[in-house]
Formats: structure tokens, C-alpha cells, sequence
């Protein structure tokens, strides 16, 4: 009997043992954290998905070279999006835009009006893609930020699983005819597309903004003249009067001097897409409308 009460002391003592052990076991388990989620190490800004906002350039901040944005060399066009382990966003000035975001290797980033900021989502898929390269971001990866806001910068999932960064709520983007740092073959295409503010806005003004070197309050100008080549370089046509007038030679514009404000259009007799333009524009293609003036109105 009293090898039996002992045997079942010991066999009680190993279950109490095993008991405390798999319940130590347990909480170290659920005190552990969890791969992948909440912000970076070191309490690091973080967009979701671990991505962390970096305050600097890549270069500052020792981005391995041919990583990132780098890994397209700058004068190479915009390729179909690949999910890179970090990007930069760079508040610069790029042609006539000032200031409009560019990436780590010095191209335009753009936003598409068919997108929505509130709240994120792209449009842009398929063929659109492959002419507009959506700037994608790894999981787990960093944005280099170069005065641009950390509360103006996140991602959005794409259709296709990927994420692509936000600026201010708007998905931003490249172009492909953009071959180099500093074009901005992108603004204004289709009435649509424009280049980004470190805010999110259009850059130039957007569309029915307000674009040229004149003052936002400019008195109306009375004529225009409107010049074949960038630059006001010639041949050249004047236009003059009141209200809406045709173009002699329309669809053959690329730059224009004003004194003072008006409105050209796409099409004949003020119709069609229209922009503000105040003072002088030395390359209609910033605004969208190179070889695309058709009517003006005065007034």
C-alpha cells in the first residue's frame, strides 16, 4: 500500500510538472510578435504592411546602388511595374512644374483623375499600366521621403496583389515617353493626367487651373500670339477680339504670348477640353495642350 501511495505521488507531481510547463510554453508563444505585422523594427513610420517612411534621400539614407529606383539608370524609359524594396520621393521642379514629386532616379510621378484619393484606389491596369508604370513598393520596404510630408504618403493594394504609394491619397505614377529626369511628356495627356504635388494636388494648376508666368489675378488679355515651336520660336499667328475666336491655323500651337489671362480649347468655337492660361506659356505640352489650340476665348 505504501509503494502504491507513492507511486501515485510521483505519477501526480510529473502531471503538475508537464502542466506548468506547457503553460509557460503557451504564454511565451503569444507574447512573441508576429512576423510581418505593425511598423518596422525601432518604431520606424510605417504605412502599413511593415513599410517604413524614412526621413532623406536614398542616397543619404546608404541604398545599395541598382536597387530600388536606381534599378532603372536613369535615361532608360519606364518599364512594367515591379515591386521594389524601396523608392524615393523627391520634391523637386521638372520642366515648367514646380514643385511636382519625383522618384530616386529624377522622373515625374503622376495621378490619374480617374482614380479616387478618399479613398485609394487605381484604375490604371492592363495596357494603361504598361504606358503609366504604377510606383509599386515590397511589402516590408521603405520610402525614402525628400521634402514630402510622412502624413501625405501611403499605399494602396492594386488589383493584381501589388502595392503602389499614395501621395496624398492619390496613386502616383511614371511615364513611359518620359526617357529621362526632369521631362514631363506626361502633363495634362488626355485631360487626365497630371503631374503630383508633395500635397497630392495637380501640378501647374491641373486642369481649368491656372498655367503661364502671369499673376493668378491677371486682368483678361485682348490677344494672343500663338507660336508653331516651343520657345516662341516661329512661324507665329495672332489673334485678337472679344469673346470666343477661332484659330486661323488651329492644332499647330506649341507655345503662346499673352498679356494677361485666357482661355483656349481644343476644339472650334470654345469647345472641347479648356485651360486658364495666364501670361506667357513657353511649352503648351506642359499643360497638354501642344498642337491642340483650336479656339480662344477673350474676356
Amino acid at each position: 500500500m505504501i509503494v502504491s501511495v507513492a507511486t501515485s505521488g510521483v505519477l501526480l507531481l510529473s502531471a503538475c510538472g508537464a502542466e506548468d510547463k506547457g503553460g509557460s510554453a503557451s504564454a511565451s508563444s503569444a507574447a512573441a510578435p508576429v512576423a510581418g505585422q505593425g511598423g518596422a523594427a525601432g518604431g520606424s513610420p510605417s504605412a502599413g504592411q511593415g513599410l517604413s517612411l524614412l526621413s532623406g534621400t536614398a542616397k543619404a539614407n546608404n541604398a545599395s546602388p541598382r536597387t530600388g529606383d536606381w534599378a532603372v539608370e536613369p535615361g532608360k524609359p519606364a518599364t512594367k511595374p515591379e515591386a521594389r524594396q524601396w523608392v524615393q520621393l523627391s520634391a523637386s521642379k521638372a520642366g515648367a512644374l514646380n514643385p511636382v514629386v519625383v522618384n530616386g532616379a529624377g522622373f515625374t510621378l503622376y495621378r490619374f483623375d480617374k482614380d479616387t484619393a478618399n479613398p485609394s484606389k487605381s484604375t490604371c491596369d492592363g495596357d494603361c499600366a504598361s504606358t503609366w508604370p504604377p510606383v509599386v513598393v515590397a511589402p516590408g520596404g521603405k520610402v525614402f521621403l525628400d521634402g514630402v510630408d510622412k502624413s501625405k504618403v501611403g499605399t494602396v493594394k492594386r488589383d493584381d496583389g501589388t502595392l503602389q504609394v499614395t501621395v496624398g491619397g492619390w496613386p502616383v505614377y511614371r511615364f513611359g515617353k518620359d526617357s529621362k529626369p526632369g521631362e514631363t511628356k506626361g502633363q495634362g495627356v488626355g485631360g487626365t493626367w497630371f503631374g503630383v504635388t508633395p500635397d497630392g494636388k495637380k501640378a501647374g494648376g491641373g486642369a481649368g487651373g491656372d498655367a503661364g508666368s502671369g499673376s493668378p489675378q491677371a486682368k483678361p488679355a485682348t490677344s494672343v500670339v500663338l507660336f508653331d515651336d516651343r520657345n516662341f520660336g516661329d512661324p507665329s499667328q495672332g489673334l485678337a477680339g472679344k469673346g470666343c475666336q477661332n484659330v486661323p491655323r488651329d492644332n499647330v500651337a506649341s507655345s503662346l504670348q499673352a498679356q494677361g489671362s485666357l482661355k483656349i480649347w481644343s476644339e472650334r468655337n470654345c469647345t472641347g477640353k479648356s485651360r486658364i492660361v495666364n501670361g506667357d506659356v513657353a511649352d503648351l505640352a506642359t499643360i497638354g495642350f501642344d498642337n491642340d489650340i483650336s479656339s480662344v476665348f477673350f474676356g
